[in-house]
């Protein structure tokens, strides 16, 4: 008996690797059930257990663009937005912080990346660009494997009615050369639930051991299958849940070591899991697609959906019903979300579908023009989706005629709850991958989850915004006490104590230091030990870490575990910060004055030297919208407006209209930066005074007043991307010296505009004024100075340019017609003209031989045009009649050979130089290799 469990045993690890997805059509149901309830149905009884029956905290989901995460090209899967819990990193002020239990269900795109399954859409009944997952999470072990799995059996037992018969379910084999053991603890609890021991079975870590990628936490994870066969023949078994554990977390150096804190983390696909219920052998027969299939086959005229595949497809109907109605719901959501289809990064990804739903639908099922447009108000209906709409009236349908509709109807328009999704839309991010930056000093998961089990507090980095404005206009930066609560190397292992010349981590109870974080770079400065002043520990950077603040430091002394420490700020980096990070929030303001509403940050970064402002945008802005945009942010400094900063609870920022702040997680309470209006008035819903002014979300330091500023210049300005803009700016004294520089050389431009005005007497003459026209664009080019300016001195100088260049080919054509009238004097007709010229430059030479050979067609040329250093110049023309024996090219090589030079050209016009003294016997051979050929 033991032998044949253990032969069916293998045989279903078989079928359960070959059955990943439906392979084929059947008609046969899949029980005698009535039908299940419709996939909303389904997606609410899921949120409804988890919530209702064990407590859990349903969260939205987020969007399909990853938000913080470089590393996702799309949101693939219902724990992305949960990695900071995982790893550590969340920020305890979050209100992600506090999760412990939580359901949703998921928007995901699997196309492009890591999990990619573009390819195989169309090709099979089960592959998807989008779906949703289903969801259940615990962290920070609120519970663990028993609960998880009793959840799962509950549920799809229970509340589903899946019969138990039909489940299968696997557990984690073990893997000898990692070192981990078989997780037999799962496979008793599922033995305990009542699975039977022949449909409880174990594989590898390739199939039962689940990893966020090649580094960071992971665990084993049990499957649970279910057996679309039924009983009948051999199982078909396609895997339904998986349930991971996450209790390791891969090392850099490819080992395991245990988490500090343990998690659950499931995924279930709703499109598989609603086949299943309703009956269904293959996801697209199901209430989620076959409204779209329906709609697809009207509008195409096409022939039924059939469910076929492979060979059995005759014409590939039906995979193109397939790979249009998943595509266009892929398009259809990750458009909502904000990510439109472009050159690079997911837009590219998008792109590519759109282009697969267009080549299916118009070459396979012939469909008319503007059909795939037509079905997305079938998508909105299969998923309960809201649907950003244009609010401008540009695109789509105008608001006025949205709200009569659905007046009409019965129902109210949620306008401020659309403006908040359109603001979101709007905000696609800019896929410009920034200069990888050395990773310094960190804290892995390791590292925070020790400190959270000592109980160290997060970090009391309040004191960086301990700093006033003195009467005189100075700023005076306070400097903070602290006590060392513990220290790192290098490797990032924690030390009691550090020695002289050690380069180290710092961990403080409190501090004055401005971590990098929101755009604005590091402060930098020192740290003194109390009553050892004289020694400085100089401070490079600053990290935050799960919300404490790692000090990067050397120390020039012994430092241990205990110190009390003085930190001061280095002031004049900190106010250059300040100065930037302030006028960021203008120019933003300003762009969205001058360019109107619909121009949103996607994006910034600021030291220094210079900020940084990435924005939506129609189009490449115009030199007057750049000098508009400047003049908007001058008018702000200049009136030295107070700037007020406030800490308010997050839900206070929800409505307010045109309120600034980009796509990512804010701590609760939220700091709130508002330029010249008291922040209790920006928030005032009924003020609209964040539609006038600067007020913005942001943890930034500022500062007080904004003439600090002293003066904006954008330097720069380039498209990322098709709608997406990047803006380089200077504040101050940088900013005077860039203008100033600008005024210089729109001097030199006007002093060129006027030389050319005047004309030149010779060649040479305009030839100096073109490189000195040259030299110019280089220098304008190149120069910090105006954007502005810089493209309107561009423009003049490449029209100078043009112009100089006009009047070169004048008076060089003027210059070759006198010479050759000089050269028909002297020469009388006959087939051969072998002679020296005076000519400036090759262009001269070959005009004169061409005009030459213009006035005396049956005359074969040749010049010589001597220049300093010994250096000849060579130009020839061949008479028509003396061809094709005699060639331009081979005479003017024979010539520039016989000088130690080269040639090149065609058989009629040839050019070419070399070096001599004795031009007599270079013309000597000109003479005679002509003659030798005519």
């Amino acid at each position: 008996m033991a032998a044949s469990v253990a032969a069916a045993a293998r045989r279903l690890r078989r079928a359960i690797r070959r059955s990943s997805a439906w392979r084929g059509p059947s008609h046969r149901p899949l029980s005698s059930e009535p039908p299940a309830a419709k996939a909303s149905a389904v997606r609410a009884a899921f949120l409804n257990f988890f919530r209702d029956r064990h407590g859990h905290r349903l969260v939205p989901s987020a969007s399909v663009r990853p938000r913080g995460d470089p590393s996702l090209l799309f949101v693939n899967a219902g724990m992305n937005q949960f990695k900071p819990i995982f790893l550590g990193t969340v920020d305890p002020r979050s209100e992600m912080a506090g999760f412990r239990r939580v359901a949703n269900s998921q928007k995901c795109v699997r196309a492009g990346g890591r999990h990619n399954d573009l390819e195989d859409v169309g090709r099979d009944l089960s592959h998807h660009t989008f779906f949703e997952m289903l969801g259940n999470w615990a962290f920070g072990g609120e519970y663990f494997k028993e609960e998880a799995c009793s959840m799962a059996w509950e549920l799809l037992t229970q509340v589903y009615g899946i019969p138990t018969e039909r489940l299968w379910v696997s557990y984690f084999d073990g893997d000898p050369k990692a070192g981990l053991e078989p997780d037999l603890e799962t496979r008793d609890i599922w033995l305990s639930l009542g699975v039977p021991a022949t449909r409880v079975l174990s594989f590898g870590p390739q199939e039962n051991f689940w990893e966020m990628g090649n580094t960071g936490p992971c665990g084993p994870c049990t499957e649970i299958h279910y057996d679309l066969a039924g009983g009948v023949g051999a199982p078909q078994l396609v895997e339904l849940w998986n349930l991971v554990f996450m209790q390791h977390n891969r090392e850099a150096d490819g080992s395991l070591q245990p988490l500090p804190q343990w998690h659950v983390d499931t995924g279930m696909g709703l499109e598989r899991l609603v086949a299943v219920l309703q009956g269904k052998h293959s996801t697209y027969d199901t209430d989620l697609f076959s409204p779209l299939l329906h709609a697809i086959q009207q509008g195409c005229r096409a022939p039924p959906y059939l469910g076929r595949v492979g060979v059995a497809d005759e014409g590939r109907t039906d995979t193109a019903y397939r790979v249009v109605a998943d595509h266009i719901r892929t398009l259809s959501v990750c458009i909502s979300d904000g990510v439109f289809p472009g050159m690079s990064g997911p837009p590219l990804v998008l792109r590519r579908i759109l282009r697969r739903a267009v080549r299916f639908s118009m070459e396979i099922l012939k469909a008319p023009p503007g059909f795939l447009g037509s079905l997305v108000p079938v998508v909105v209906e299969t998923l309960e989706v809201a649907w950003s709409l244009s609010l401008s009236g540009d695109l789509g349908l105008p608001l006025d005629m949205v709200e009569l509709m659905l007046e009409e109807k019965g129902v109210q328009l949620d306008s401020t709850g659309l403006e908040r999704l359109a603001q979101e839309a709007a905000q696609h991010q800019a896929r410009q991958a920034e200069p990888v930056q050395k990773q310094g000093l960190w804290l892995d998961v390791h590292a925070l989850g020790e400190l959270q089990r000592q109980g160290v507090p997060p970090t009391d980095s309040s004191p960086k915004y301990n700093y006033s404005l003195q009467p005189n206009g100075s700023y005076e930066f306070g400097t903070c006490e602290a006590q060392v609560l513990q220290l790192y190397t290098e490797d990032g292992t924690a030390v009691a104590s550090v020695g002289k010349g050690q380069r180290c981590g710092l961990l403080l109870d409190r501090t004055n230091f401005y971590a990098e974080q929101g755009g604005q770079a590091s402060d930098r400065g020192y740290l003194v030990r109390v009553g050892q002043e004289d020694v400085l520990f100089p401070v490079a950077r600053a990290q935050v870490c799960g919300g404490f603040i790692l000090h990067e430091a050397v120390a020039p002394e012994c430092l241990q575990i205990g110190d009390q420490v003085q930190l001061h700020v280095d002031k004049a980096w900190r106010l250059a910060c300040m100065a930037k990070h302030t006028a960021t929030h203008l120019l933003n303001w300003a762009l969205r004055q001058t360019l109107g509403p619909g121009t949103e940050q996607q994006g910034s970064h600021l030291n220094p030297e210079q900020l940084r402002l990435d924005v939506t945008t129609q189009t490449t802005l115009t030199p007057e919208q750049l000098r508009a945009v400047e003049n908007t942010v001058q008018e702000a400094v200049q009136q030295d407006k107070p700037v007020y900063m406030e800490e308010v609870p997050l839900a206070l920022t929800a409505q307010v209209p045109g309120l600034r702040c980009l796509d990512e997680v804010y701590p609760d309470p939220v700091r709130v930066v508002s330029v010249g209006v008291p922040v209790a008035h920006a928030l005032d819903p009924a003020s609209q005074a964040a539609l006038q002014t600067s007020v913005e979300l942001c943890c930034g330091t500022h500062l007080l007043r904004t003439g600090a500023v002293g003066d904006l210049v954008i330097i720069g300005d380039r498209q990322l991307s098709k709608g997406t803009t990047r803006l380089l700016a200077i504040t101050g004294e940088q900013a005077q010296q860039a203008r100033e520089l600008g005024q210089n050389l729109a001097q030199e431009v006007k002093a060129a505009t006027e030389r050319l005005s005047q004309g030149s007497r010779d060649v040479a003459e305009a030839l100096r004024l073109s490189k000195d026209i040259g030299r110019l664009i280089e220098a304008v080019d190149t120069s910090v100075m105006p954007q502005w300016q810089r493209r309107e001195l561009l423009a003049t100088l490449k029209m100078l340019q043009r112009r100089a260049n006009t009047a070169i080919r004048k008076l060089q054509m003027g210059q070759a017609a006198k010479k050759t009238q000089e050269l028909l004097e002297r020469h009388s007709k006959g087939p051969l003209i072998v002679d020296t010229v005076s000519a400036e430059s090759l262009s001269v030479l070959v005009k004169v031989v061409r005009q030459l050979c213009e006035q005396a067609p049956s005359t074969s040329v040749l010049l010589l045009s001597p220049q300093s250093m010994g250096k000849v110049l060579c130009a020839c023309q061949v008479a028509q009649g003396a061809m094709p024996t005699f060639t331009a090219e081979a005479w003017a090589l024979a010539v520039c050979s016989h000088m130690g030079g080269k040639a090149w050209g065609s058989r009629v016009v040839a050019q070419g130089t070399g070096s001599t003294t004795d031009l007599e016997a270079a013309l000597s051979t000109a003479r005679a290799y002509a003659l030798s050929q005519l």
